[in-house]
């Protein structure tokens, strides 16, 4: 058993060692970067009490464990990217191995062995491996996985410190005591009682950090994705039913990705549509086939309990949430379609022999192995991510709007209008769009124009910091000062860290 950990493990790194020659990319700047936190082992810890993101920046979350960890990358390596990238690679061999262990209580071997390989090399998995921001995914994939593992060896403690590591790594460790109960009850009737103490303790654990989360990484967490804005529980739907039919076809078909999935890679609809129906299918299809599979074929079960957990926080179906659909959010959910492989070539080893299996097995690694290999490229900086977002998916009005603000800032004035004219053009319904629209347009001279977006952003009651800022820029571009000092007092009242950006503006 040991070579076939062994084979995963150095599968699982070799895909991603060429990202060693990669830089630090879009969130990998704000979290590592210019994160003094990230620099220091002294100063992560100090600074365990503090928001994953900036507080100045009020997206708040709660991460601690993972940010220690950029500081000891940091210190090992003097802020090198490139060994920020080997650490994800081995992390990411590290949850493959532990995943490929826990499915070998139901797989033979050589299948487990299948499905830890489809696991290190699905493509959905570069976004996460790739982009040092998905370094959260990973670690909190290890604790859930080594909980279970030291629960089902008796190891209490350890277990109890794997969960709590999980939580600490991304929120959705949380999952980690559902996963650990619902692995045993998976064993029937060889599953053994709990100790009390063990249970305590867990729940005493998700307890303090929830606790923990509210007090501190609450900031920003009702702050949903720009495209539920104003939408009700059923426009919502119209939106997430959809995102769970395309996460569903990026597990199964993973040919088409991409790096945002706001409007309109995912369109921005306000009605049901056949795509939501085949979302609600979906969603009702992974229920039944929980169900179903639990003494059927027990590995299904798990892993679909352990996708459903994982995506469910982030799916916008119970509650709104920052984000659409993100493929580093998937990354648990893999597991699924990494547990159906593992259950096919099991069925060929038993009924076509291992000839079948070995040629089954090559056909799904050189096929996620290539794609994964020809999608590794869009992540290799800021410039290969744009490009990749607008060549391949010229729909995404984020994709424009990013490329306005280069444009804007090579002082490409007419790139720069076109750009942010796409993008308003694909989705008008961006209020952070709109003010920072504004604030270009101040700085061309174009007063009427910003004047027209920033009285659009003001009617959304979103993006009041940025909406601020773009209402003071044009009441000094209008020469109204009075008007501007009342605008930098109330603004200074809610956001005091804004101080000094308005004092230099000002005088």
């Amino acid at each position: 058993m040991k070579r076939e950990l062994l084979l995963v493990f150095v599968a699982a790194l070799a895909l991603y060692l060429p990202a060693a020659g990669y830089g630090f990319v879009q969130d990998d700047r704000a979290i590592i970067v210019s994160n003094p936190a990230a620099h220091s082992i002294p100063a992560a810890l100090a600074a365990f009490d503090d928001p994953y993101w900036p507080r100045g920046s009020g997206a708040g979350l709660y991460r601690p464990l993972t940010i220690l960890s950029y500081a000891v990358d940091w210190t090992v390596s003097d802020g090198s990217p490139g060994w920020f990238h080997v650490m994800n690679a081995l992390w990411h061999g590290l949850a493959t191995v532990l995943l490929t262990v826990i499915l070998m209580r139901w797989l033979p071997t050589l299948a487990a062995l299948g499905a830890g390989l489809l696991f290190a090399w699905h493509p959905v998995h570069v976004e996460a491996v790739a982009s040092l921001v998905g370094r959260a995914e990973l670690l909190a994939a290890v604790g859930i996985f080594g909980a279970v593992l030291a629960a089902r060896r008796e190891q209490w403690a350890v277990s109890v410190l794997c969960a709590v590591a999980a939580m600490l790594s991304k929120e959705h460790g949380v999952i980690a005591p559902v996963v650990i109960l619902f692995d045993n009850w998976l064993q029937g009737s060889e599953a053994r009682r709990l100790p009390i103490g063990f249970l305590v303790a867990l729940g005493a654990s998700t307890v303090g950090f929830l606790a923990a989360w509210f007090v501190i990484g609450v900031a920003g967490a009702h702050d949903a994705a720009v495209v539920l804005y104003g939408r009700s529980t059923l426009g919502r739907l119209a939106v997430a039913l959809p995102a769970v039919a395309r996460a569903a076809e990026l597990l199964v078909w993973p040919v088409s990705l991409s790096s945002d999935y706001s409007p309109q890679v995912i369109p921005a609809r306000e009605a049901f549509s056949v795509a939501a129906a085949l979302g609600t299918v979906i969603a009702i299809g992974l229920a039944a086939l929980i169900v179903w599979s639990r003494r059927r074929a027990p590995v299904i079960a798990f892993t679909a309990v352990l996708a459903v957990l994982s995506y469910l926080p982030t799916a916008n179906l119970l509650f709104p949430s920052g984000v659409v659909l993100a493929e580093r959010n998937l990354y648990l959910a893999v597991a699924l379609p990494a547990a159906f492989a593992g259950t096919g070539l099991a069925w060929l080893g038993a009924h076509r022999g291992l000839r079948a299996v070995a040629a089954a097995l090559a056909v799904v690694a050189v096929a996620c192995g290539t794609r994964s290999l020809l999608r590794l490229p869009a992540w290799r900086d800021n410039r290969s991510q744009l490009l990749t977002l607008l060549t391949e998916h010229p729909e995404s009005y984020r994709g424009h709007a990013s490329a306005a603000a280069v444009l804007a800032g090579r002082h490409d004035t007419a790139g720069a209008r076109r750009e942010y004219q796409t993008a308003d053009s694909l989705y008008a319904g961006d209020p952070y769009l709109e003010a920072a629209h504004a604030i270009y347009l101040i700085g061309l001279g174009d007063t009427a124009g910003a004047r027209a977006l920033i009285a659009r952003a003001r009617s959304s009651e979103r993006a009041e910091r940025l909406v601020w800022r773009a209402q003071f820029l044009l009441l000094l571009a209008r020469h109204d000062r009075p008007g501007a000092a009342a605008v930098a007092d109330s603004a200074r009242q809610r956001y005091s860290e804004d101080t000094p950006w308005y004092r230099m503006h000002f005088h």
